[in-house]
C-alpha cells in the first residue's frame, strides 16, 4: 500500500514546480515569451536541455546558447519578475497538498523543499498559497555544488532538518529530480503532472510509487 511509505519517516521532502505546484505549463509560457522577445522561437527540447539545472545554470544555459545581450543578473531579474505575476496569480497547489502538509505538521513529521528556483520565487509562490509555515527548512539549487539528478540538494535539506537519509521521503515530478532523490539513499514518490506526461514511463521505472494526489497518503 501507497501508505505504508511514511511508516519510520521523520522528514518529507519535495521539489517545487511539478510537485507541490502546477506550474511547469508556465515556465514554458515563460520561456516562449522570454525568447520571443529576442526574436527566437522555443526549441522543443529546451525543457529537458534544462532539467535539474539550478536557476543560475539555467541562466548560463540561455545566455550561451542563444547569445542573449543581457548579463547574467539581468536575465534572471527578468524571469523573476515574470514568474512571481503567474505564481501569485494563475498557479495553484497540486491535489491533496495543504491536506497532507496539515497532516505532516500534526504528527511532528519535519517538511523540506529541494528545488531549482531562485530563493526569491520559491518565497513568493509559498507565501501567496499561504503554506510557508508548513515547512522547516528551504534548500535552493544556487546554494549547493552540484543541480539535480545529483544528490547535494535532498542530502542539504536532510541535513537542515536535522534527519538522517533513510529516514527521508521524496516527492518529485522528473526524472533528474527522481534520481537525485534515490542518490541521496531517499525513497522517492513520483508526482504525475500533465507537463512530464510523456516521460510517464521513465518516472514509473525511476521511483518506488507514483501518485496523482496527496491524500492518496492519508
Amino acid at each position: 500500500m501507497i501508505k505504508n511509505f511514511l511508516e519510520n519517516k521523520k522528514a518529507m521532502l519535495f521539489d517545487l514546480d511539478g510537485t507541490l505546484v502546477d506550474s511547469m505549463w508556465m515556465w514554458e509560457a515563460i520561456d516562449i515569451e522570454f525568447l520571443g522577445a529576442y526574436g527566437y522561437e522555443c526549441p522543443d527540447d529546451i525543457q529537458r536541455a534544462i532539467e535539474g539545472m539550478s536557476f543560475s545554470e539555467t541562466a548560463v544555459y540561455f545566455k550561451e546558447r542563444f547569445d542573449l545581450p543581457l548579463s547574467l543578473e539581468e536575465i534572471k531579474a527578468v524571469w523573476t519578475r515574470m514568474s512571481i505575476d503567474k505564481y501569485r496569480h494563475e498557479v495553484p497547489l497540486k491535489p491533496g497538498v495543504l491536506e497532507f502538509l496539515k497532516y505532516c505538521k500534526e504528527n511532528g513529521i519535519r517538511t523540506g523543499i529541494g528545488t531549482s528556483n531562485g530563493s526569491e520565487i520559491v518565497d513568493a509562490v509559498l507565501t501567496s498559497l499561504k503554506v510557508k509555515e508548513y515547512f522547516d527548512a528551504v534548500v535552493t539549487a544556487c546554494e549547493v555544488a552540484h543541480g539535480k539528478p545529483e544528490p547535494d540538494i535532498y542530502l542539504e535539506v536532510a541535513k537542515r532538518l536535522g534527519v538522517q537519509p533513510e529516514n527521508c521521503l521524496v516527492f518529485e515530478d522528473i526524472p533528474a529530480g527522481i534520481m537525485a532523490g534515490k542518490a541521496a539513499g531517499m525513497p522517492v514518490i513520483a508526482m504525475e503532472d500533465d507537463f512530464s506526461a510523456d516521460l510517464m514511463d521513465e518516472k514509473r521505472e525511476l521511483a518506488d510509487a507514483v501518485i496523482s494526489d496527496y491524500r492518496e497518503l492519508l
